[in-house]
């Protein structure tokens, strides 16, 4: 098992990095390792919208295709991301995003996962801790670029 939890405080709004976030197709142009993604079908069922999305995550020689459904809770502000096939065992990710009083927002992230393959699970074991510290940092540099660099 392995897990990551971070909270940042940025200066865009709540709905702001929720979009940014919700916006699955866009991965690629900014995740690292992050090579593809397809989202192959969203269904709003009222409160939440459901989509399926493919990515395809490239690290050093592995080169592997993972299907996971995201759910969408926009008034919650709230991103559940269950996988469903692929090079794991299981995997869950959660964001929020919440407004601050003072302003700007909070953002809470939590991924829990294991892959399958015990050559990944060894290489990810040495890295992992930077290589989700990146994830996190390319979210806010995008956010950067979408909304406007930070004060």
């Amino acid at each position: 098992m392995t897990t990551h939890s971070e909270t940042r405080r940025l200066p865009y709004t709540a709905q702001q990095m929720y979009d940014l976030v919700a916006d699955v197709g866009s991965y690629p142009e900014f995740l690292p390792w992050c090579a593809a993604a397809r989202v192959k079908s969203t269904e709003d069922r009222g409160d939440h919208e459901v989509m399926h999305a493919d990515l395809v995550i490239s690290f050093k020689v592995f080169r592997e295709r993972f299907g996971s459904r995201v759910t969408l809770w926009p008034e919650q502000k709230k991103i559940d991301t269950e996988y469903i096939d692929g090079p794991f065992r299981y995997m869950e990710a959660n964001w929020s995003f919440r407004d601050l009083d003072e302003g700007g927002c909070e953002v809470v992230f939590h991924v829990d996962f294991e892959f399958k393959n015990a050559m990944l699970r060894s290489i990810i074991g040495v890295v992992f801790n930077d290589a989700m510290q990146r994830i996190v940092r390319a979210f806010e540099r995008r956010a950067d670029a979408l909304y406007g660099p930070r004060r």
